[in-house]
């Protein structure tokens, strides 16, 4: 492997200068080809208003996706092949030399400059080895200082005579201090990342990773990818990112942008199940029993509830003409809907057609000859839609939910032999609201009432779904979850070791089953390229007390001097040493380049921001994007998953473990938080270490 700057070769025979002249080149044509979509004039080609609206819209994203982010290499490697490549493979272009990039960038003449990284000539860039050169002869990776290609590093795979050895440049990029929101790792996928990546859409992937290797990464630039292979099927039934919160949600928010892609949305479960305002709380048991998928069983059994059987006949006044259905007939049509199991919803919509059918056959047995719109006249008759209401009334999930949680007859009408009478009792509230605006619903309760609107009626699916953190999910969230996704895919994300509320899935097969996607393939990354080996070596000791039989991570970055374990003296001004040790903490990373997150139990945040503050330290809150003059984050440890920092510094451990309810929790809560860095942690302890951290 041959590694290159842009001070080791002489300036008459550079190709680095040739490379940085490719890079000059490849910007001039991605600005000619955004010139030209803004110089397209719409005037003449569309028919009114509406469509004008639609493809100027259309132009307007296209416009966007052209943009050149200046700070973000446009390439940031070359192919060469040993034997030419075709069309087929290279969007468009013919040849043995490539460039590898965000996006497809092509000259005057069409001719592809940049090629997709997505695209299938692209792959060899992450798979291709010394073993399988894929037709490689030379793989060559640059190396960029704020948008400036200064660097380029290279293998020769088809030679036997150089042996494998570690790409620096590789390394530089993963360890590269990261200020801002989450950065795309397109450069630095691994090839068992890119086999998660390019799978296909019409399967379900779920990946088990632990802190560091890379799954949000992966499951994002899986979309990307699915998008650039399936962009009109996906146009069509849309994607979504789902992750935990909205300061994780603000974390990722620009790696699809870097990649591209401008039209995937995002939400968090609570935003997906938001019919109605969350006010209130559920204490943990009945947070336990409303996320239990039995839920699911007694809510419909409220909703099929409110069917009646008709006990009197039916008589339907057409002209001069009385048409009689027995009371036993509507039964049996009654029956068959109830059969069919279909959406209580779409069941009502359907029986005023169903009794409007057995009134027409009594016409075509006198001798009349209706047609549809006769049926469709009797339908709407006042005396069927009468009875429909009154056999099949309309019903209002949330009305419904309500009556369930205030109602302890009800509630045990259809609880009975699903729910035992403690399990009711905890979820039933202690003081009844009067109407649905009043009620002071949970985050459980309003995952019960959009199971409950599925009930009624269908809700939307989507092309592709992706799901991160899902580890810490419910049962009823996980439905909630696969409904959004029941006639598509979905790339499913997490740690197992890393749940961390009551109700955290126990297994991967347990999860899937209850998002509907039993057949998906589980894949486990355990190569490690965030966290430094001696920090996530310190963190795995955890491992055997919060998710025994799991396979701990294996970091691929040796770092010596990353982790720093202090000790506050005993007696040194009690709590306010502690603090001081810890702002002092934060003061010493900030004179590296880079974030800074400091990490501390819920309780303690509010002492440490005054601390911070009497130490004239600025800082922000998570989700705020960091600058340049303001680096440092505080991060309450129930915020921290899926977030990372250049350095951290974690204050006290055991108050960590101490503010959950039970200790597996806190544990795996002290397990999350001792992995959210890249370069370096420190932990800052005036109590004693838990004991799962000694050796």
């Amino acid at each position: 492997m041959t590694a290159v700057s842009s001070a080791s070769t002489p300036a008459s025979d550079d190709p680095l200068a040739r490379e940085r002249a490719h890079l000059t080149a490849s910007r001039a044509a991605l600005r000619a080809m955004r010139a030209d979509v803004e110089a397209l004039d719409i005037a003449d080609v569309t028919a009114n208003w509406v469509n004008k609206a639609v493809l100027q819209g259309q132009i307007d994203d296209r416009i966007k996706a052209l943009a050149d982010l200046a700070h973000t290499p446009l390439f940031f490697g070359r192919l060469d092949f040993l034997h030419e490549v075709g069309a087929d493979e290279a969007e468009g272009g013919e040849g043995s030399s490539f460039y590898i990039g965000r996006r497809h960038v092509h000259d005057a003449d069409g001719d592809p400059m940049v090629i997709d990284w997505r695209a299938p000539v692209s792959q060899p860039f992450y798979r291709a080895s010394k073993k399988d050169p894929m037709d490689v002869a030379l793989r060559r990776r640059f190396g960029y200082t704020g948008g400036e290609l200064t660097a380029y590093e290279d293998e020769h795979l088809s030679d036997p005579a150089e042996a494998a050895q570690v790409s620096a440049l590789l390394q530089q990029e993963i360890e590269r201090p990261r200020v801002g929101p989450m950065r795309d790792i397109v450069a630095t996928i691994q090839p068992e990342q890119d086999e998660i990546v390019r799978s296909g859409l019409g399967g379900t992937v779920c990946v088990q990773g632990g802190p560091g290797t890379g799954k949000t990464a992966v499951g994002l630039h899986r979309v990307a990818y699915l998008l650039y292979a399936h962009r009109e099927r996906l146009a069509r039934t849309g994607t979504l990112v789902i992750g935990p919160n909205s300061s994780f949600l603000h974390y990722i928010e620009q790696v699809l942008p870097a990649l591209g892609e401008l039209e995937v949305k995002q939400a968090t479960v609570a935003d997906l199940v938001a019919h109605v305002e969350v006010r209130g709380s559920d204490d943990p048991a009945a947070a336990l029993v409303k996320g239990d998928a039995r839920m699911a069983e007694v809510l419909r059994r409220a909703v099929r509830s409110h069917v009646s059987m008709p006990t009197e006949p039916l008589m339907v006044v057409r002209g001069s003409r009385r048409w009689r259905i027995p009371a036993y007939e509507l039964e049996e049509i009654v029956r068959e809907l109830l059969d069919r199991d279909i959406r209580y919803g779409a069941a009502r919509d359907a029986l005023p057609q169903r009794i409007a059918h057995a009134v027409l056959v009594r016409m075509e047995q006198a001798g009349e000859a209706p047609d549809d719109r006769v049926q469709d006249a009797v339908a709407r008759n006042a005396a069927v839609k009468a009875a429909v209401k009154a056999v099949w009334p309309a019903v209002d999930p949330a009305k419904l939910v309500l009556r369930l949680l205030s109602d302890a007859e009800f509630l045990a009408e259809h609880a009975a032999g699903v729910l035992d009478e403690e399990e009711q009792k905890a979820i039933l509230w202690a003081k009844p609201a009067r109407s649905v605006r009043s009620a002071k619903w949970s985050a459980a309760d309003a995952v019960l009432i959009d199971e409950a609107h599925d009930l009624v009626a269908r809700t939307h699916s989507l092309g592709h779904v992706v799901l991160d953190e899902a580890q810490d999910l419910s049962p009823m969230q996980y439905r909630a979850v696969g409904r959004r996704c029941t006639t598509g895919s979905a790339t499913v994300l997490g740690d197992l070791a890393q749940g961390t509320t009551p109700w955290a899935t126990r297994s991967w097969a347990e999860a899937l089953a209850h998002l509907g996607k039993s057949d998906a393939v589980v894949e486990e990354l355990t190569a490690g390229f965030r966290v430094p080996r001696e920090v996530i070596a310190y963190a795995s000791r955890l491992l055997p007390h919060i998710a025994p039989g799991l396979t701990a991570v294996e970091s691929v970055r040796e770092a010596p001097g990353s982790l720093e374990v202090r000790r506050v003296p005993d007696g040194q001004d009690g709590q306010d040493g502690q603090d001081a040790a810890v702002v002092r903490a934060c003061v010493e990373s900030l004179a590296h380049e880079g974030s800074i997150g400091l990490i501390a139990a819920d309780a303690r945040v509010p002492v440490l921001a005054e601390a911070l503050g009497a130490a004239g330290v600025p800082y922000l809150e998570p989700g705020t994007e960091t600058t340049p003059d303001v680096r440092l984050t505080l991060v309450p440890a129930s915020l921290a998953k899926g977030l990372e920092y250049d350095y951290v510094v974690l204050d006290e451990p055991a108050a960590v473990v101490d503010g959950e309810p039970d200790e597996r929790t806190g544990l795996r809560r002290l397990y999350v938080a001792l992995t959210r860095a890249v370069s370096g942690l420190v932990v800052v302890h005036g109590a004693a270490l838990p004991s799962q951290l000694h050796p």
